[in-house]
């Protein structure tokens, strides 16, 4: 079972890998992970027993709270620790004031020592709680080693040797970085909230007795509801009466306004910028657009990416091997230096402070999380920080023809055979799932029987007694209906009644309005091969997507065989497929990476992919690439830069060249560097 537990006051990573580890331990679950950004637990458990022990362990684990409800917590604003801080630096002026004017030795001391405890009182109440966990459920040492005993051994020892002042100064700088930290925390969390925005409070529904307001929640399939102007649109739905324009940014990062008319669909979250218009619900607001968008998000930073887990298991090894470290520093120099123990005790405290990890266990997360709500300001929902770490290396780009490079909105041109011809078609596409089926919505046809897909080909059915094929010209051949291919850039359905040819319909699916200009950014954008696989002939395939800079069009592909293809292409750089369709899951399984078109695409291919493109709209699929090598290369800058720095502090003090409280704020700065270059994530692509 599974179970999504609401927190808050985690506002740790460190702390959230410690609580991880703790209910990971628990028996009957099986897999926990302890979310610091979106504020929530996750938990796989066998039984209510184990529940009930993961529970206690949250509820018992530091300041952590669970929060009742879905309701979002509410916004930190740090009192606490502000009034800790401010507290302490009431006692830590006066102290430095008598400090440097050589006055007081214990006034100075005593103001020292309890500037130290107002700023640290959590810090060392949180070292002792850890200290009985670690005996809890069997001795377990890594309990023990955190930040938190870090900083208690470096304060306790800088008093200890009579550095009264430097041990004051650990625990309010530590403190100030935290709470920056925290604040870094909360701004990013409360970008990602505010896409709740996209939700409206209330839908106004049509009914034979007026107007009446209800909750979105409760409109179901068919309702009609009516979209005033400054409306924001409560779910999923196809104009019915009159024209408007919408504003879409909030779901795709455009900013021009929509036009939308009868028989236009329109995704709930897009704000009405024109005249009342009426409107059919096609999908409940549990599976509309600003749903999928809010689960997928709040779900990304559960699929974490390689460089995030590197940096979790880091961390449990690094921090009691530099405890070990600081050690063996304060213990064997002094040695072989007339047991001058005071001098290195103070470097090896140094040394303690600066390999605090904080800087690369909080921006690395936040980085992957900052990325993941600025690709979905630009319309795409990005299902976890793996795919954004796949999407970054992306060499191939392959697409599906048919409804993601063309509008995949069918309508029929053409007819040879007449209306026999076109009764016969829609009797059979009435069963289908294929996108074509939509050209005979509305056609008036018999009752089709025995209904039976023939992959890439087409429909096998009995209408009125008679053996009907509809389907494209392998079809015909399979069965040796005597048809004359057609020659035409349009789509043909050839219909065959009991072995013989009855007529032919063409129908007509242009190219989507901006897809030259999405595959010349994918290639600026870094993508070195564009290919398509289609299940239409070479010649229609090459007609339709002709002067579009595509490297490569492989035609005439059965649904294995696009798998096969795209195995093929695998091999010649990390793939990415984009599709819409069912047929399509099968090759977004095979490829690195994939995106499905999230208005017209199938809930298979939705679920499918790694990414869904909110508005059926290619133009984000670039900024889609850009974001995710952009938020690759600032998670590699964080990691490099802050292990550089921090080997540099400390090397620095080992020769003495930098006190104690210049080592804290070296960890606070290098923490606070990464936070902020992980926020430029947050600019627009």
């Amino acid at each position: 079972m599974r179970k999504v537990i609401r927190i808050k006051n985690l506002d740790c990573a460190n702390c959230a890998a410690e609580l991880s580890d703790e209910l990971n331990a628990i028996d009957g679950v099986e897999n926990a992970a302890a979310d610091v950004i979106n504020q929530r637990v996750t938990l796989d458990f066998d039984g209510e027993h184990a529940l009930k022990k993961a529970v206690y362990v949250i509820t018992h684990f530091e300041k952590v709270e669970i929060v009742e409800g879905d309701a979002p917590a509410k916004r930190d604003l740090h009192w606490k620790e502000t009034i800790s801080i401010a507290a302490a630096v009431l006692f830590f002026v006066p102290a430095l004031v008598l400090l440097l004017l050589g006055m007081g030795k214990w006034v100075r001391f005593a103001l020292f020592l309890a500037a130290a405890l107002a700023a640290g009182w959590d810090v060392l109440f949180t070292v002792g709680a850890n200290f009985v966990k670690m005996f809890k459920g069997g001795f377990r040492l890594s309990m023990l080693f955190d930040e938190n005993l870090l900083m208690t051994v470096a304060a306790i020892g800088a008093f200890a040797i009579g550095e009264s002042m430097e041990g004051a100064a650990v625990m309010i700088l530590y403190q100030i970085g935290e709470l920056l930290q925290s604040i870094a925390v909360g701004s990013s969390r409360g970008a990602i909230a505010s896409l709740m925005r996209l939700k409206s409070d209330v839908a106004i529904k049509l009914t034979e007795e007026g107007q009446i307001e209800i909750p979105p929640e409760e409109l179901l399939i068919g309702d009609l509801i009516l979209l005033r102007r400054g409306d924001r649109v409560p779910a999923d739905c196809k104009i019915v009466e009159g024209e408007t324009e919408f504003d879409t940014k909030s779901l795709t990062g455009e900013a021009y306004l929509r036009a939308a008319r009868e028989g236009d669909e329109i995704l709930s979250g897009c704000v009405n910028e024109g005249g009342a218009v009426k409107a059919k619900v096609v999908r409940p607001v549990s599976e509309s657009a600003v749903a999928k968008i809010l689960e997928l998000v709040e779900n990304s930073s559960a699929k974490k990416a390689k460089p995030e887990k590197f940096i979790t298991r880091f961390a449990r090894v690094y921090t009691p091997v530099v405890v070990l470290c600081a050690l063996l520093i304060a213990v064997l120099p002094p040695l072989w230096q007339n047991y001058n123990f005071t001098t290195w005790i103070l470097r090896a405290l140094n040394f303690l402070v600066i390999s605090c990890p904080c800087a690369l266990i909080i921006s690395v997360p936040l980085t992957y999380f900052s990325g993941v709500g600025t690709l979905a300001r630009c319309g795409v929902l990005a299902k976890g920080a793996v795919g954004l770490d796949v999407l970054a290396k992306v060499k191939i780009a392959a697409f599906d023809k048919t409804g993601t490079l063309t509008e995949g909105r069918f309508r029929v041109a053409k007819t040879e055979g007449g209306a026999r011809t076109l009764a016969l078609a829609a009797a059979a596409e009435k069963n289908s799932s294929h996108p074509l089926a939509e050209a005979f919505v509305g056609i008036e046809a018999p009752e089709a029987k025995s209904c039976e897909e023939i992959a890439g080909m087409g429909i096998s059915a009995v209408v009125e007694g008679k053996h009907v094929f509809v389907g494209n010209m392998r079809l015909m051949e399979k069965f040796s209906v005597p048809f004359e291919a057609v020659e035409t850039s349009n789509l043909v359905v050839y219909v065959a009644e009991e072995g013989l040819p009855v007529g032919t319909i063409e129908i007509e699916d242009g190219l989507r309005e901006n897809t030259g200009k999405v595959l010349s950014d994918l290639k600026e954008a870094g993508v070195e091969k564009l290919a398509v696989l289609t299940g239409d002939t070479r010649e229609r395939a090459e007609k339709a997507l002709s002067g579009l800079p595509i490297d490569e069009i492989c035609s005439q592909l059965l649904p294995e065989e696009k798998s096969a293809r795209a195995e093929a292409l695998k091999a010649e750089g990390v793939l990415l497929y984009v599709g819409d369709g069912i047929n399509d899951t099968p090759v977004m399984a095979v490829a690195d990476v994939s995106a499905a078109m999230g208005g017209l695409g199938s809930d298979a291919a939705i679920e499918a992919s790694d990414f869904v493109l909110v508005d059926d709209s290619l133009s984000a699929l670039p900024k889609a690439v850009k974001g995710a090598k952009k938020t690759r290369r600032i998670v590699f800058e964080n990691i490099v830069g802050s292990i550089a720095i921090k080997l540099a502090l400390m090397g620095l003090s080992l020769f003495g060249l930098i006190p104690l409280w210049a080592a804290v704020f070296g960890d606070v700065g290098v923490m606070l560097l990464a936070v902020l270059n992980s926020m430029r994530m947050r600019r627009k692509l």
